[in-house]
């Protein structure tokens, strides 16, 4: 191993260079041990990797061409089959509120202590990817399974600790198209997804086990089945390698692409051994719809507000997603109330809440197992409605009519107004979120919501669609490069205002700016906007 921008030394192994500059405790987690592990990793699945991806381009060009996503033929005696996931562990069997959020220190600890039934630990979405942020994130839950979380902020001088009854850990490591730039195994840059998942269970897995817990892990952004038996692969392999029985870790698959929503029985079966369920990654489906049909005039969307998860595409898949997971024995689990507390105005706040119930109730009826919420203010209100419509641990078993959802269904599109105010908002809230992120945040309340990358990808991808198909708005104009050139300086003149011009000019909005205006001014669409947006960081 070679060491470069760090003062400090690693010993020595083979075939792996980190970049990655040490600070206090990093060689904690960068053990030769672990790094061996890694490399490992890498070796054996990269290459499937990095085919699986290009065998996602190549799906575009069909896509661009007017093909539309349907259930494959091939695999229709797996759809047709009478099959079911494997046991799950007894803290798996209740998980009617999860929470989410950053691996921050303080974050985990109050996610741990909120109440809720599950804590996503995100290394994805929810977190700028700096170098920093993965390490010490991968710190902070080695020392959650050491029972050595305590944190005192240095500013106000509080303490937090763990509580009695922490919530149970799962973590969501980067999805397949990220790499990890610091480490390179044999001159190649390390899978972010290989590198996330690799050190979490290495050195947290049996020591989860050991306390009553396990390996569990949500998986992002997956697109195919063939997707879904990769990291099948991956946990085989990491079982045996680390001496752990076949099916200990368990996966939560999050639909989030339109392609796989076509592919959920067969997700299922690819992993039914190490299988949890599935969950409605309902901002990342959005723009994944636009992503993959965007070109298409048939396609074109409203206002993001306008698509709600009561009608249309958003409807089906959510219906179909419960049907498909109880068919298997899994867990359907519901999708993000992004809300946050709205200080100094109660009216503001209860409305808030009162959208929260709302979806929260529609999602239990629906027959979910379970939801996610943002912010710990909001766990007592989905909890209030789960325990109310779910009496049981969950609804594996409730038997419900048939929801018979087709390919048309999957696609109906949403109706609504294409408005300047739609337009207006994707640019404020999608440059904003993209300059938090180049500072290393990735969960930024902005306009009483929690938002994560997601937000930023529907933002750009829709800006694109309606410029690539000249949208109409309502009021007759057409979505054009001089508009969006238009409001998005005046967009930026009234936040310098309101964040005041110091405030302003110290943060990186003219990188932020750029790469938002580059994106969605592009000719070709850019697969995730976090890509060019980590080699700013990196």
């Amino acid at each position: 191993m070679t060491l470069s921008a760090a003062k400090a030394s690693l010993p020595l192994t083979d075939g792996i260079t980190v970049t990655g500059a040490l600070a206090p405790r990093f060689e904690e987690i960068l053990t030769p041990e672990a790094l061996a592990f890694l490399a490992g990793l890498q070796r054996k699945f990269n290459a499937t990797r990095t085919a699986l991806l290009a065998r996602r381009v190549e799906r575009q060009t069909h896509f661009d061409k007017g093909e539309l996503p349907d259930f494959l033929p091939a695999t229709a005696n797996i759809r047709a089959g009478d099959w079911t996931i494997a046991d799950l562990p007894a803290d798996l069997l209740d998980r009617r509120v999860e929470i989410t959020g950053p691996v921050d220190r303080k974050m985990i600890i109050n996610a741990l202590n909120s109440g809720a039934k599950v804590f996503m630990a995100d290394f994805e979405d929810a977190s700028a990817p700096t170098w920093a942020n993965m390490i010490e994130g991968q710190l902070n839950l080695k020392d959650r399974w050491a029972g050595a979380i305590d944190f005192t902020d240095a500013t106000t001088g509080k303490a937090y600790r763990l509580g009695p009854k922490p919530a149970v850990l799962i973590i969501r490591p980067r999805g397949w198209h990220l790499p990890e730039a610091h480490v390179l195994v044999d001159g190649t840059e390390m899978s972010g997804s290989l590198f996330d998942f690799g050190l979490y269970v290495f050195h947290n897995a049996k020591a989860a086990l050991a306390q009553g817990s396990g390996p569990y892990f949500y998986l992002p952004k997956t697109e195919s089945h063939l997707e879904a038996r990769l990291w099948n692969e991956v946990f085989t392999f990491a079982e045996q390698e680390l001496g752990l029985a076949h099916g200990t870790i368990k996966a939560t698959v999050l639909i989030e692409t339109l392609p796989a929503v076509f592919e959920m029985d067969e997700i299922l079966f690819e992993l039914k051994d190490h299988m949890a369920g599935l969950n409605m990654g309902r901002w990342d489906y959005i723009f994944s719809f636009i992503k993959r049909l965007g070109k298409n005039e048939r396609f074109l969307t409203p206002d993001r507000g306008r698509m709600v998860m009561s009608e249309a595409f958003l409807k089906a898949y959510c219906l179909l997603l419960v049907e498909t997971c109880h068919r298997r024995n899994a867990f359907a689990m519901g999708g993000m109330a992004a809300q946050i507390p709205v200080k100094g105005d109660a009216e503001a706040n209860a409305a808030a809440f009162a959208k929260v119930k709302a979806d929260k109730e529609r999602e239990a009826g629906l027959g979910c197992d379970g939801t996610w919420v943002a912010h710990p203010d909001l766990v007592p209100v989905a909890l209030e409605v789960f325990d109310r419509l779910m009496p049981k641990a969950n609804q594996r078993d409730a038997v419900r009519p048939a929801c018979n959802v087709t390919r048309d269904d999957l696609l109906e599109m949403h109706q609504g107004a294409r408005t300047e105010a739609g337009l207006r908002e994707n640019i404020r809230v999608g440059v904003q979120y993209i300059e938090a992120w180049l500072r290393g945040r990735g969960a930024v309340p902005l306009y009483n919501l929690m938002e994560d990358a997601a937000t930023a990808e529907i933002s750009r991808a829709q800006v694109w669609q309606w410029i690539h198909l000249a949208a109409k708005l309502e009021d007759g104009r057409t979505v054009t490069s001089d508009l969006f050139g238009a409001l998005m300086t005046d967009e930026m003149a009234k936040l310098r205002g309101v964040l005041g011009a110091a405030t302003y000019d110290a943060g990186r909005f003219p990188e932020a700016i750029k790469l938002f205006s580059d994106m969605s001014l592009a000719d070709s669409f850019e697969e995730f906007l976090t890509l060019p947006a980590y080699r700013l960081i990196a």
